[in-house]
């Protein structure tokens, strides 16, 4: 070959070589500061957090020792022979001595607190902080559930300063014991990897730093190509370059994967501390973290829920680890080794423990906010749920409906139900269950099964009269003698008791107590549909009705949800707030992003709404809801009113006491017969619930121109308490024109028929 010749080849090969520097440059300029972007940026999309409601510890609340120890169970909260170190208790007779977690709250930071609570007949008598009584401590609210992305991500960021030292150096022992030294890339591990391969015939194993595990987490794909391996080694010297090894260690610690829950991917030491153990990661012990650092090697070989024994094994190979590196003393590592796993309860590791509230939570919040800012941005949702409330509502139901399939025949083993539990004073939703199996993450019954309402409409046809101060009081006599109705499509509407029977002209208050179909369609006829759809719509249905008669017997479609809305109505004394499931909500950096304040708007007269109370009180005395006494005693005066539909497809009750509001809904999904009245349904699930929540009385408190007073029941006139046939009734001062009727009278009338 000519010089000349030499020299083109050397000059093309040199320009070559200079072409491709130059290519290679651009290309790690451009991997640099992607890979800047990235680590600088949101790396990870934090699903929001969902929080139940804080339970409030103050001298006088109504709660006994056991309900305490629930919450502290469901906090996931151990007992031990001291409270020396958060999350822990000691129950020492009537007293329990906690020592809380702290928390950051929407209105600020609640620090951990070492307390001793002391019960005596149901309530707190005496809280109080190293000796010091307090007036009021808040736990952490339970976290009841996530809004996930796509891809199902989960994690919950830690800063290292709070990950226990033990546990950083046993993941340093056991993955990369020379992180400290090398610069993103360990030749020693490289150099073992590379003999193991070669000797075993294929690739075995990585030789990877704690640098290069981040960076394929985070930037690359799972594929073991020597190309992938190669770029996974300049980013990691790239990464190595810009950021000190805490802030890479920090990273690796919230991204490393932990194992799976069905498509819930469980990423970061953090989650999988309170997936796996319930407790978050400064309480973890010794035996935790080697369980934790071992199933880095293999997420799914070593998961301890499926495998077990090879998780147990693989955990004790750590704990030697840690002991030959001196984090453990020998007399430590073999106590541990005996440990159990130690795993939380399975319910408990539950993405979302509520599924039938939590649709409620994600359809309001929706309102408000975009999808990928739920599941990205790692907001913290703050919600009214009451755990113990949703405890005792799940077993109301479920109980309820398993004792009625026993008595029914085999078609009522298709019987649903819904349940909602809300506080009448301000409309917060502490309890839903949206079907008998709580769990199912599926229909919702309380929230979307729309169905035939019954007799649980009718306080509004007497609301709407009672508004009508100058011609209607509850002592009214109205028309229970049947009648047909020709509607405009040439139909005819002949409304019929349930007991087929006319009952003249009661009084309107007895016409409600016992539900007496013809009179409330009577009166609704007199009053107006227009006012009676009016009055609806002010008690808080927003769907648009029919102005049809059969409305006033419940021939009218809602869910369980709208109907705790009327219900909430009256029982807020005529105020309307709408049913809300949510309180405050903070962004990632725990700063308040909105708050949701209760919305208060007078909707009815108060004199109206007290009269329609005190009725729906008789309702529960001596009417449909009477049976409701047979468990409660009746000096809560609860209010409420059954509801059944056609052919008993329907089983209702919606019902109010001091503290609790509650809607009970029975049938089944193919709309089938159910046997089931209000009273013999849905009233057993109410009662029930309210019975173990301890519900508090109703407080009637009617305003001044409300007052009871005693009538005679065939008569309507005022008269005296022992007068015979009395009955006492509230009636409206401003409008009352009865006559008074002498009790002498009365008697001489009675005793005149008996004579002749």
């Amino acid at each position: 070959m000519s010089f000349d010749r030499i020299r083109q080849v050397l000059s093309v090969a040199l320009k070559s070589a200079l072409a491709l520097s130059v290519l290679a440059i651009i290309a790690l300029i451009y991997l640099d500061v992607q890979l800047q972007n990235k680590f600088e940026g949101k790396r990870w999309k934090i699903p929001a957090k969902v929080y139940a409601r804080p339970l409030e510890l103050y001298v006088g609340a109504t709660m006994t020792q056991r309900d305490l120890l629930d919450e502290l169970r469901r906090l996931q909260y151990r007992s031990e022979t001291d409270a020396a170190q958060p999350g822990t208790y000691v129950v020492v007779g009537s007293r329990v001595d906690v020592h809380t977690r702290g928390f950051q709250f929407w209105d600020g930071e609640e620090h951990s607190r070492q307390i001793s609570i002391v019960f005596q007949a149901g309530a707190i008598r005496f809280l109080s902080e190293r000796g010091h009584s307090v007036h009021l401590v808040r736990l952490e609210p339970v976290k009841i559930g996530g809004i996930y992305s796509a891809e199902q991500e989960d994690r919950q960021l830690v800063r290292l300063a709070s990950v226990p030292d033990e546990l950083t150096r046993a993941l340093l022992a056991v993955e990369d014991r020379g992180f400290y030294e090398h610069r993103g890339l360990s030749l020693r591990g490289i150099t073992r990897a590379f003999w193991v391969n070669v000797n075993q015939g294929g690739w075995v194993q990585g030789g990877s730093t704690i640098t290069q595990q981040l960076i394929k987490n985070l930037y690359l794909s799972n594929k073991r190509t020597l190309g992938r391996k190669g770029l996974e080694a300049v980013l990691a010297l790239l990464l190595e370059l810009h950021y000190s090894k805490e802030e890479i260690l920090e990273a690796y610690l919230n991204e490393v994967y932990l194992g799976q829950q069905g498509a819930r991917a469980i990423h970061g030491v953090g989650l999988a501390s309170r997936y796996y153990f319930g407790r978050p990661i400064e309480e973890l012990r010794s035996e935790q973290i080697a369980l934790l650092v071992g199933m880095i090697k293999g997420p799914s070989l070593y998961n301890p829920i499926r495998n077990p024994h090879q998780a147990l094994k693989r955990r004790n190979q750590v704990l030697t680890i840690m002991s030959a590196t001196d984090i453990l003393s020998h007399d430590e590592l073999e106590a541990l080794k005996e440990r159990p796993l130690g795993l939380v309860e399975g319910v408990a590791r539950s993405a979302n423990l509520y599924p039938g509230f939590m649709t409620l939570v994600k359809r309001q919040l929706s309102k408000t906010y975009a999808a990928e800012d739920l599941q990205e941005e790692g907001l913290q949702i703050f919600t009214t749920l009451d755990p113990h409330a949703q405890q005792l509502a799940e077993q109301a139901l479920q109980r309820s409906v398993k004792a009625l399939n026993r008595k029914e025949t085999k078609k009522s083993e298709q019987l649903q139900g819904g349940f909602i539990v809300t506080s009448p004073n301000n409309g917060e939703v502490l309890a839903l269950v949206g079907g008998r199996d709580p769990r199912f993450d599926g229909f919702n019954r309380v929230l979307d099964a729309r169905r035939q309402v019954g007799s649980i409409i009718k306080p509004a046809v007497f609301l709407s009269a009672l508004e009508m101060r100058e011609q209607y009081q509850l002592t009214t006599r109205v028309n229970d003698a049947a009648f047909s109705l020709v509607l405009p499509s040439g139909k005819s509407w002949s409304p019929k008791n349930f007991d087929r029977k006319s009952h003249g002209q009661p009084m309107m208050i007895d016409a409600l107590v016992h539900s007496y179909n013809v009179a409330t369609a009577q009166l609704a006829m007199d009053v107006g549909l227009d006012k009676l759809l009016d009055v609806i719509r002010r008690l808080g249905v927003d769907q648009a009705l029919p102005q049809l008669p059969s409305i006033s017997l419940g021939a009218v479609e809602l869910t369980p949800f709208e109907v705790a809305q009327m219900y909430q109505t009256i029982a807020a004394d005529g105020f309307t707030s709408p049913v809300r499931a949510i309180r405050e909500i903070l962004d990632g950096e725990g700063k308040p992003l909105k708050r949701y304040p209760l919305k208060v708007k007078q909707a009815f007269d108060p004199s109206a709404i007290a009269l329609l109370q005190y009725a729906l009180q008789e309702v529960m005395n001596r009417g449909t809801g009477v049976s409701a006494y047979g468990r409660l005693p009746r000096t809560l005066g609860l209010a409420g009113k059954t509801g059944t539909t056609n052919d008993q497809r329907d089983s209702w009750f919606a019902g109010m006491g001091g503290d609790y509001l509650a809607v009970a809904w029975l049938g089944r999904d193919d709309n089938g017969a159910t046997h089931l009245t209000g009273s013999s349904g849905a009233l057993k699930v109410w009662t029930r619930f309210m019975q173990d929540a301890k519900v508090k009385p109703f407080q009637w408190t009617p305003p001044p121109d409300i007052e009871l007073a005693w009538v005679d029941r065939e008569s309507g006139h005022l008269t005296q308490q022992n007068c015979p046939g009395s009955v006492q009734v509230a009636i409206d001062l401003r409008y009352q024109d009865l006559e008074h009727q002498s009790c002498i009278r009365k008697r001489v009338n009675r005793w005149l028929e008996k004579v002749f």
